[in-house]
Parts: structure tokens; C-alpha cells; sequence
């Protein structure tokens, strides 16, 4: 099939921008990006992830953006995860004088090129140059949305030209790795990274398509990609303004000349090609050590970015992983609750739920159902499952990376378990207008029952299964039938992309039911032997992991 070409293309709009309402011209002062300007950038990405914004505009609105108060009252972020990396560097940019170039334009092999089993091209790049009066803020960052996307990332690192692309493949190591390094995952995705724990553990946010933001930490849930899919870490490409003149402390003109590969210090395929001897394998062929220790990729990433403390307190890691649930589970709420504060559950199901291969043009549904962000959360649970399951493991086989409090594992794991669970806790008020609270067990227990459709009742929302729970629902035959029938959306614990048109009520009725995987973590943990040969931290070791 022929190459098809794709220039913009828009999911989310960013608001209308009236000529009167217009931020600050953007003027270049720096022809390029210092360790210090990255630095800033990183810091600026933190500060914004940790202020707990929920959505991409009340993020940049909201106290995380110090930059806020020079922004047009009209200037709002409606942004997904692709858009929302490449216009945080831009703003950044143009709040600091820095020089911005990006791809505007990509070809590619197949019918959608966001999930082409080849590399997309870039075939033309946009140059954001000052022609003398200073450069558009607003009408720069409403092109940069409409023209980038996650179809951009999908660049063979490997390659930098005849146009270069905007990123390139950094070593796995401390410093390469940092605030404002991009992860993209093949299945359509993409995070930010705003932090790196002194444990290894590699922190991100990301925005959706519904536009909310959430954080959590790398892992498996980013899969592990061939070189020619770009999957994985992506650093933004330095890059300088040459031939431009320097007019009143600002340049005006110039063109940007990009970094290729070999002019890159931390330039590297090794999260691809794996680190050892002769390492010539693609994806997840590769091979990883650290320390003479044989890893996977992820365990990989964590020791090398802890600079050699790769050891794992199972305890402690189940707390951090709860925690991270927790927020997942606390900004669902956000929406459901609004969802039920508007009204959307008393008004008519609406008669095809809508899909996500094309625009979303029913508003209520975009801004109220929690489909995705349901599949993500179960994703999330998943991988909680998985990695308790793996600490398990590596405890049965003696693995000297496995550390430990007094105690046995088994004792260790149920306390912070539940003690994680009582810590988290929503609540919900009712149709009969009572709340009723759940703690993160609870939710754990209903996950597969949680409904994602704003039409239904608030605890069919949050999974209500109990006749005593349900008695208050004022669902009607119609919406029972829509929420029987979604249960086959609800048992998908696959966070990647699946295409999915429009679907009636009886075209969902006759899709086979599979059965949702088992990801009961208390019963797991209720499996594990209590005679384990681990090996016991000091008591300042206790309290330094305890502590981070």
C-alpha cells in the first residue's frame, strides 16, 4: 500500500483565540538550550504534575504553572498525552526565550499510522523563527496541537535524516532519564516523566483524551518495543538558532539546526538493542545485566537509575504501588461524582455509546464517561497483581535482591496492605442521597463491576452489586440492559488501543462475555510461605526505605 501523508490532525481543540486576548509575544533570547534551561524545564514539568491539577487547562491555570499570570484569559490546554509533551515544552520555551522547532508533517505505511507495524517519516519541519515583532504565543501552540500527535513518536530512533525527528533514544542511566523525558508507548500512549526516586523508580504523568491528568510510575505497562516502533524513552533533540540577528536583546530570523544521533552525548539504542556483550537483539529479544545481574528491561531501568541500589522491600514497594492506585481511583471520582452533580445519570441513555476511532461529538459522553480511564485503571491494577506476584518469586527462589523488615513476608505484606487500603478512601453519595464510602479493597473487590457509562446511576458507577447497595438505583429496564451488555467492555484489562466504532444496545448483547482475569492481590498474598530465606535490613536501612 502506498505511503499515505498526514499533516494535521485534531482530536481535542484548544479554545478560540480572540485577536484582543493574546499572551505575550515570544521573543528569542538564547540560540540554544543549556543544561540549565533543561533543568528548568524538568522542574517545571514537577512542579505542575505535583500540584495535583486533574486536567490538562487546570493544570496550566492552576498554582503548579508559575508562569500562569502572562497567559490570556483565552489560552486553555485542551490536550491528549501526545499533544500535551509537546506543548508543555513549547510553553516552557516561550516563557524563557528559548528557541522551538517540530515535526509538521509525517508519512507512513497503512491506514491508520499511529499503529503501523513500520516507522513513520518526517517530511517537514516548522521552524518557530521571530520575524521582528515577536512569535504568536497562542496561535503557535494552537498549530503545534493540531499538528503533532502520537503518530509523530513513531520514528525508528536509529535514523536521523534527510528531516530530522524531534527525539532521540537516551541511555538508560541517571541524568539521560530525567524530568521531561518523553515515554511513548506503541499501543497509541504517551507520559512525561516529572521525577526520578532515589529508589529507581521512574515517575510520570499523562494527559488522556478526555483531557484528564494522571501519574504513575514506569513499568511493564509501557511494553517493550522494537527499535523501528521508537517505543519507550524519548529525550527532545537539541537543537540551535544559527544565521539569526541579535536586534534589542531579542534574534530575529535564523533557521534551527538539529543534533544528529552521533553529535549526542547520551545518545543510545540500548533500551532496544539490551547492554550486554555484542547486544544485537531488537525489542523484547534484548538482553539486560546489571552487576553481573541478568534483568528485564524494567528491572533494568530501576537499578541502573538507582545508581546500583537495586534491592526491592516488598512491603514497601506494595505501599508505594497502593498509593498510586489510590490517586488513579480519587480522580475517577472527580468525574463520576460531577457526572451525578450535573445530572447526568436522570437524563435518556443515549442509543450507540460512541467509539473512539473517529471524534467524539457527543460532549456529555466525552466529559463525563470513565471508559478508558476505567481500562487504564484495571491495566494499573493488573500490573499490581503481576508485580506482588513477581516479588513472591524472586522470594521463593532466595533472590539476594529481595530485602525485608522483621518478620515474615506474609505478616509484612498483609499489614501494609490493609493499612494502605484504610489510608485510601472515596466516598459517594447515593440516589437517596446518602454517602456511602469504599476503601481501596473494596474498590479491588468490584473492579470488574465498576460502570463506565455517565447515564447510569452513581452506584452502579461504583460497582454496586448488593441488593441493600443497589436498592437506591432508580435505573430503568433500558439502562440495566446497556449495563449487563458493557460488562464485555468492563472485563478488558488491556490499556493499549483497540479500535472500536459506535455501538448499538443489541449489537452489544451479541458480543460473547469472557470471563475477567483474577487479580484478587489479598488472596495472593495469603498464598505466600512464611519460611522464606531473606535476608533482614539493618534497622537504619528499615527506616532509609521506610522514609523514601
Amino acid at each position: 500500500m502506498a505511503g499515505r501523508i498526514w499533516g494535521a490532525v485534531v482530536l481535542c481543540a484548544l479554545s478560540a483565540l480572540p485577536a484582543y486576548a493574546q499572551s505575550p509575544s515570544w521573543r528569542i533570547t538564547k540560540t540554544e538550550w543549556s543544561a540549565a534551561d533543561e533543568k528548568g524545564f524538568g522542574d517545571f514539568v514537577k512542579k505542575i504534575a505535583e500540584s495535583g491539577c486533574t486536567t490538562s487547562v487546570s493544570c496550566m491555570r492552576g498554582a503548579g504553572n508559575i508562569y500562569r499570570s502572562s497567559d490570556s484569559a483565552s489560552l486553555a490546554f485542551h490536550a491528549d498525552c501526545a499533544k500535551w509533551v509537546y506543548m508543555l515544552r513549547a510553553y516552557y520555551a516561550s516563557k524563557n526565550g528559548l528557541p522551538f522547532s517540530y515535526v509538521d508533517k509525517i508519512e507512513g505505511q497503512g491506514s491508520d499510522i499511529r499503529f503501523s507495524s513500520t516507522s513513520n517519516r518526517v517530511l517537514t519541519r516548522k521552524d518557530l523563527v521571530d520575524t521582528g515583532s515577536g512569535i504568536p504565543v497562542d496561535a503557535n501552540l494552537y498549530k503545534i496541537h493540531n499538528q503533532v500527535w502520537s503518530a509523530t513518536y513513531r520514528m525508528d530512533p536509529a535514523t536521523d535524516g534527510p528531516v530530522i525527528q524531534d527525539f532521540y533514544s537516551p541511555k538508560i542511566q541517571p541524568g539521560a532519564i530525567r524530568a521531561g523525558t518523553a515515554i511513548y508507548d506503541i499501543n497509541g500512549h504517551v507520559g512525561i516523566v516529572y521525577d526520578v526516586m532515589a529508589d529507581g523508580r521512574i515517575l510520570y504523568m499523562d494527559a488522556h483524551p478526555d483531557e484528564t491528568v494522571s501519574r504513575s510510575s514506569y513499568g511493564p505497562q509501557f511494553g517493550q518495543s522494537a527499535a523501528r516502533l521508537g517505543g519507550g524513552f524519548k529525550n527532545f533533540r537539541p537543537l540551535k538558532l544559527v544565521g539569526a540577528t541579535l536586534k534589542n536583546g531579542a534574534y530575529v530570523g535564523g533557521h534551527m539546526v538539529l543534533a544528529r544521533n552521533a553529535e549526542i552525548a547520551d545518545f543510545s539504542m540500548e533500551q532496544y538493542r539490551g547492554n550486554v556483550a555484542g547486544a544485537k537483539a531488537d525489542g523484547p529479544d534484548a538482553r539486560f545485566a546489571y552487576n553481573n545481574a541478568s534483568l528485564g528491561l524494567f528491572e533494568y531501568a530501576r537499578a541502573s537509575m538507582s545508581g546500583g541500589n537495586f534491592a526491592f522491600n516488598p512491603a514497601y514497594e506494595l505501599q508505594v504501588s497502593m498509593q498510586s492506585l489510590c490517586h488513579e481511583i480519587k480522580e475517577r471520582a472527580i468525574h463520576v461524582n460531577d457526572a451525578k452533580a450535573n445530572g447526568i445519570p436522570d437524563r435518556p441513555q443515549i442509543a450507540r455509546i460512541p467509539g473512539n476511532s473517529a471524534q467524539n461529538d457527543n460532549a456529555e459522553w466525552a466529559a463525563y464517561a470513565t471508559l478508558p480511564a476505567d481500562a487504564r485503571m484495571r491495566n494499573s491494577f493488573m500490573q499490581f497483581y503481576l508485580g506482588v506476584a513477581r516479588m513472591l518469586k524472586l522470594a521463593e527462589q532466595h533472590d539476594a535482591r529481595i530485602v525485608q523488615d522483621k518478620g515474615t513476608l506474609k505478616d509484612r505484606l498483609q499489614d501494609a496492605y490493609a493499612a494502605a487500603s484504610r489510608d485510601c478512601t472515596i466516598s459517594y453519595i447515593n440516589s437517596a442521597s446518602k454517602a456511602v464510602t469504599l476503601t481501596l479493597n473494596d474498590v479491588a473487590g468490584r473492579l470488574f463491576a465498576l460502570d463506565f457509562d455517565p447515564y447510569h446511576c452513581i452506584e452502579r458507577r461504583w460497582g454496586a452489586s448488593s441488593a441493600e447497595e443497589l436498592a437506591s438505583c432508580k435505573d430503568s429496564e433500558v439502562k440495566t440492559r446497556w449495563y449487563k451488555a458493557e460488562q464485555v467492555l468492563r472485563n478488558q484489562v488491556d490499556a493499549g488501543y483497540v479500535a472500536r466504532q459506535a455501538i448499538s444496545l443489541n449489537e452489544m448483547e451479541k458480543i460473547a462475555l469472557t470471563a475477567p482475569v483474577g487479580l484478587d492481590v489479598n488472596a495472593l498474598i495469603q498464598s505466600a510461605g512464611e519460611k522464606m530465606d531473606i535476608r533482614f535490613l539493618t534497622a537504619a536501612a528499615a527506616t532509609d526505605t521506610a522514609a523514601r
